[in-house]
This record gives C-alpha cells, structure tokens and sequence, in this order.
C-alpha cells in the first residue's frame, strides 16, 4: 500500500518570469474544474522578481505600448493592471497627464515586482531540480530544493499536481569565440544582460567595443556615447546585420503579434516554419526608430564645433576568434563579408549585444523524455494550444511559455502576447472558457481562406520545332 499523497495542485509553474507571472494573476481567483479555486503553485530559484535588471537603463522603454501588461489584453477589469497598479500608487493623474503609450522598462519592472510581491502561490527561492510522471496516481511529481540567502540548499521538498507550465525564459547567449574572454575575471568581457552591474569598469575602459545590431546593442551604445567627452569617445559597434536597421514597426507589420498570426503560423509545414523565422528578424531584432534618431543625434551634436566624434559604426562584421592581450585588452579578428576582408581590433573592454538562447529542457525534463514527441529536429511538439505533444499514456499537460517559436513564432517571446497566451492556457486547462478569445486580431488574413489542394502541373512534351530526317 502506498502512502497517500498531499492534495495535488491543478497546475505547477517553473519559473516566474513576465510569461508565468501573467498565468498566476489570470489564474488567481478562478474555480477549478471541481469545487474549489484553481490550486496553483509557481517556483523560481531567484530570491525575487526582477526583469533584466541589467538593462535598465535611465530612459530606456517598452518596445510594446503599457496595454500590453499582464492581464489587459485578457481582462481589462483584472484587478493586477498596469492602471490598477497606478492607483495604487497614486501615480494614475501624473500618468494620465503624461501622456506615455511605451513605459520605462524600470517602471515594468515595479509593476510586475507590485504584483509578484502580493500574489499567493509564488515561491521564490526554490531550484526545481527534476519532474517526472507517477502512473500509479496520474500525477506529475515535482522535486525542489529550497535555497537559502545565498543561494545554497536549505531543504528538499516534493510536490504533485496534475499539469505543468515551463516559463523559464531565455539565457544570455554568447558566441564560441568571445566565451574563453567573458569567462576571464581580468578582461573586461560583458553581456548587455549585465551591463549596469559592470557600467562604472566599463566607462573606465579607454577604449569600448559594442557587438550586436539589436534594441540592446542601441541602448548600451547610446548610454556610453552621452557618458563620454566630445572628441574623445573611442567607442566601435560592430554587427552582422548588413545595416543598423530599424525594426518593423508600422501598424500591419505589428499584426505578425497577433493571436491570428499565431495561429497561422502553427499551421504551417516544420520546414516552412524554419525557413520563415531567419528571414523575420527585423520584426523583433532592429531597433526602435526613436532610439536611432537619438544616436544619430548625439553624433550629430558632436560635429557642431567642427570635428568628428571618436566613434566607428561598423555593420556586416563578424567576429572570428578573439583572444588577450596581454591582461587588459582584447583583440578581435574580424571579417567582412562584402569586403570578403579580414581586420584586427583591439579594445580595453566589450559588450556583447549579442542576444538571448531558449534555455534548454533537457536536464529538467530528463525523466520526462520517452513521453515527449519531437519533431525532426529533436524539438518538442507543441499543439495549437501549448502544449507539449505527450505519449497517450499520460494524461497531465505540460504547457510552455516562450519556449515555442519554432512553432508559434516570432510572437512567442513578445509581451502583448502574454496575457492571450495566459488565457489560452486556462480555458484549456479549465474547460470553462473563462476568458473568452477573440475570434479575429487582424486584418490582414494570413493565406488563403478557401484552400484548395495544389494540383501538380500537367507535364509538357517538347518536341522540336524542325523534323530532322
């Protein structure tokens, strides 16, 4: 006989990012699909909420306007809004007569940090370590270890439930050749992920080399150049893209977000859905045109009494290798594709721009993988509704939050798509509908409406034009 089990929860999140953070507030409050409120439970081994507190820069915005919050677009009379948050802190007048569409990430961080500070269920602290199905009670078995202040294992813990939802985000990604550098305490070799905890070294550097062409690139390259004299910035950006380019802002090019372009997407073939996302990078990877118009305008300002700033804006580089020299520089061996040429920089200090990873599955879900079905990348399978495709035999769900764009898209990791998302989850999870979706998101209708199945062409004989004895 088996030891009974303490009541298992209805649904357990790993990982509390924005992604998460919105299921737990749609999820607050609902019943479940017997009597009762749904039993949630939400682990992250960070201490406590923060939003890429390295990029938060003075100044620095949204890329999404503040209705993209965690629960608006899904329910606006939730009582965990970005608006409801204003009150609460009697800021809402001094935000209405301020008039901002796009809000400072500092003040995205606060708010998602208000709502993470009240919500029950939220458990900081805790590193899950391994999940695995129990066929004997149908129940997913989660493992944790608790952490202390400093990070290190308190005490081990166990719990069940009976579906799962994956948000733990993105890692900073570095390239092959710049890893040896960041990994070397004496060279000054820093992800935009950690720029602020290393700002005062790097303005310290004489010379700062920026790589990476997207939003964060920008903002770090911005920041340095107005922190830095007239004529004496020695500042280089380098990027692959083959220019500085803005990023696809215009109304229907924002309608690849949407839940209908979502949807579309999904239901294209594996080896479409591959070849579209590269070729998509300037809807999520350019730059904010405001942000372009500031630089432009620093380095304009700089040439009024005469002269040139100190400051190389390089696109269509790649770095090849990179190495020390001697304890404080770096050189990097470049190449140009274009030119089809190869340079050499050397610089006191980097910052790589260079973009963020899904974090990899593997080890978590270990105990999991005969149940997974992957596709022919070794991907997970992930339905239209986000789940992972699992084997018959078990009968929980795993939903997944920004862990999908190869199969839902660029949306996947985009922040007004994460209260849909949310309620997406819930209704299937509820089986009550209890935010009702929108049926059309668009106007622009992504394919055809009425398919029919492609016909081959008909097979042309050529004969010659001349008869040949």
């Amino acid at each position: 006989m088996t030891a009974p089990l303490d009541a298992p929860h209805d649904l357990v999140g790993i990982g509390i990012g924005p992604f998460n953070l919105s299921l737990a507030a749609l999820a607050h409050g609902l019943p479940a699909q017997g009597a009762g409120a749904l039993a949630t439970a939400f682990y992250d081994e960070r201490r406590t909420f923060r939003w890429h507190p390295g990029l938060l820069i003075d100044g620095t915005t949204l890329q999404v306007p503040f209705l993209a919050d965690l629960v608006t677009l899904a329910d606006p009379a939730s009582p965990w809004s970005f608006l409801n948050y204003l009150k609460h802190k009697e800021r809402l007048y001094p935000f209405y007569f301020a008039q901002q569409f796009h809000i400072q990430r500092a003040e995205y961080d606060a708010y998602c940090r208000w709502v993470a500070d009240r919500l029950p269920g939220l458990h900081f602290g805790h590193q899950v370590d391994a999940v695995r199905w129990n066929h004997e009670h149908d129940l997913f078995e989660v493992d944790f270890t608790q952490l202390d202040a400093d990070g290190e294992a308190e005490a081990l813990g166990r719990t069940h439930t009976r579906h799962l939802v994956l948000g733990i985000g993105t890692a900073p990604y570095v390239p092959e050749p710049l890893r040896p550098l960041v990994e070397a305490p004496t060279v000054p070799v820093i992800h935009s992920a950690d720029y602020l905890d290393h700002r005062a070294r790097i303005l310290g550097a004489d010379h700062v080399t920026v790589i990476g062409s997207g939003q964060s690139g920008a903002e770090v390259f911005l920041d340095l150049l107005r922190s830095r004299p007239a004529g004496r910035e020695r500042l280089t950006w380098l990027a692959r893209t083959p220019s500085f380019a803005p990023m696809e802002y215009s109304k229907l090019g924002l309608e690849h977000f949407t839940p209908d372009y979502t949807r579309y997407f999904h239901s294209l073939p594996e080896a479409v859905r591959d070849r579209l996302i590269p070729a998509q990078w300037q809807l999520h990877k350019g730059i904010d045109t405001d942000t372009i118009a500031a630089i432009h305008h620093e380095l304009y300002t700089r040439t009024l009494h005469g002269g040139w700033p100190d400051a190389v804006l390089t696109p269509g580089v790649t770095v090849r290798t990179a190495g020390r020299v001697a304890t404080t520089k770096v050189e990097l061996h470049l190449e140009h594709a274009e030119q089809s040429a190869r340079s050499r920089l050397t610089t006191d200090a980097v910052v790589l721009a260079t973009g963020y990873r899904e974090r990899p599955l593997t080890r978590l879900l270990a105990g999991l993988d005969p149940y997974l079905r992957k596709d022919s990348s070794g991907r997970p399978r992930i339905d239209e509704r986000h789940r992972m495709v699992l084997d018959p035999g078990v009968t929980g769900s795993i939903f997944v939050q920004n862990g999908e764009r190869h199969t839902h898209g660029v949306g996947a990791p985009d922040l007004g798509l994460a209260a849909w998302r949310s309620a997406a989850i819930l209704n299937t999870l509820t089986g009550k509908n209890p935010y009702p979706e929108p049926t059309r998101t668009a106007f622009t209708t992504f394919g055809l409406e009425h398919r029919e199945p492609a016909r081959p062409r008909p097979t042309v004989e050529l004969r010659p034009l001349v008869d040949h004895p």
